[in-house]
C-alpha cells in the first residue's frame, strides 16, 4: 500500500515540528514549503486538515502560524493516516466494473492486507519516529537552522 503524497506531507509536516518541542516561534506555511520544496496552497490543505482534525493548534493574522496541538507522543500514526488518507482501499473494483467481483476474494484477501498495515501504524506515536532528532536536525537546510535559532 502506498500513501498518498498528501498523507505522506503531512506526516512530514508533524515530523518536522515534533524534533523541534522546545520551540516557542509558531511555524509558517512558508517555512514549510522551503524545508519541503512544496506548492504553498498544497501545504495550506494540508494545514488547515490537520488543524480541523485537532493535530495542529492554529492562529490566524499577520503574527499567526501553527504548532502542535498536543505532544508528538500523543498522537498515533494509525489514527493520522485514517484521517488524512482519502481511501484505503488498495483496489477500486467498479471503475471499471470488474466481471470477477460477485465472486472474486481478492478483495477480502486485500482488505485483511490494509486492517494489518493500519494494525502495524497503530502500535506508533509521533514521537517514536523522531527519536533521532539530532539526525533529522542535520538534515535541514541552513535557512531552517536560522529559524530554529530566532525560535
Amino acid at each position: 500500500m502506498q500513501l498518498t503524497r498528501y498523507t505522506d506531507f503531512g506526516i512530514r509536516t508533524l515530523m518536522y515540528m515534533a524534533v523541534q518541542p522546545e520551540r516557542t516561534a509558531l511555524f509558517r506555511i512558508a517555512e514549510i514549503t522551503e524545508v519541503f520544496d512544496l506548492s504553498p496552497n498544497h501545504v495550506s490543505k494540508i494545514i488547515h486538515h490537520l488543524g480541523k482534525a485537532g493535530y495542529l493548534q492554529t492562529v490566524r493574522g499577520k503574527a499567526g502560524g501553527f504548532r502542535l496541538a498536543k505532544p508528538a507522543a500523543e498522537i498515533n500514526l494509525g489514527a493520522l493516516v485514517r484521517e488524512l488518507e482519502h481511501s484505503l482501499a488498495p483496489i477500486n473494483c467498479s471503475k471499471p466494473v470488474c466481471r470477477l467481483l460477485p465472486a472474486c476474494q481478492l478483495k477480502g484477501v486485500l482488505a485483511n492486507a490494509v486492517q494489518a498495515y493500519l494494525a502495524v501504524l497503530d502500535q506508533y506515536q509521533l514521537a517514536d519516529i523522531v527519536t533521532n532528532r539530532d539526525e533529522l536536525l542535520a538534515l535541514l537546510p541552513d535557512s531552517t537552522i536560522s529559524i530554529l535559532q530566532l525560535g
